[in-house]
């Protein structure tokens, strides 16, 4: 079987993942499921040798897992360091290119939301920007999956807020 359909089958997997975790209300299910989305995309990425986004998707589902016991300044610093790490290895010894940048800055910003963020109204406004940032990351890469999964985020993040901002409709 050609590696670049397994990689694909990851991508959906990641999507139905998400699907889910964007819907919820409640911040520890989001985390859980999230960290579900970020295991299968970290596999999908790596299968398409898209080292960056691999190593940002894996370091969001242990960021999770980690979140969902402790959050605070230090967990913070902690996984914002270590994306930085991975940015600094990649761009000055492996000498890759700025496609990468792209990749680190959505990390950043899921990585700060995730460990700060409690309400989930907040988080969504700013996993907006960084999911827009994804997209055009997986677009650049030949991500097909990708590419659906960061858009069917972007698509479940609006339906979510004009959902929630709409009154109730009593008759």
């Amino acid at each position: 079987m050609d590696i670049n359909w397994i990689a694909e089958a990851f991508g959906f997997g990641a999507i139905i993942f998400n699907i889910f975790g964007y819907r919820s209300n409640d911040m520890r299910r989001y985390l859980i499921l999230s960290g579900g989305a970020m295991l299968c995309l970290s596999t999908h990425f790596f299968l398409l040798d898209a080292m960056a986004a691999g190593i940002g998707c894996g370091l969001a589902a242990i960021r999770n897992a980690v979140a969902l016991k402790v959050r605070g300044m230090k967990i913070l610093i902690l996984f914002l360091s270590i994306n930085i790490g991975f940015f600094v290895f990649e761009w000055v010894v492996l000498q890759h290119g700025y496609l990468i940048i792209l990749a680190y800055t959505s990390s950043i910003i899921f990585t700060a939301g995730s460990i700060i963020f409690t309400d989930t109204a907040v988080m969504r406004r700013w996993f907006l920007f960084a999911e827009s940032i994804g997209l055009v990351y997986a677009l650049l890469v030949g991500s097909i999956f990708g590419s659906i999964f960061n858009t069917v985020n972007l698509i479940s993040i609006v339906i979510k807020m004009r959902h929630i901002k709409k009154p109730p409709n009593h008759c």
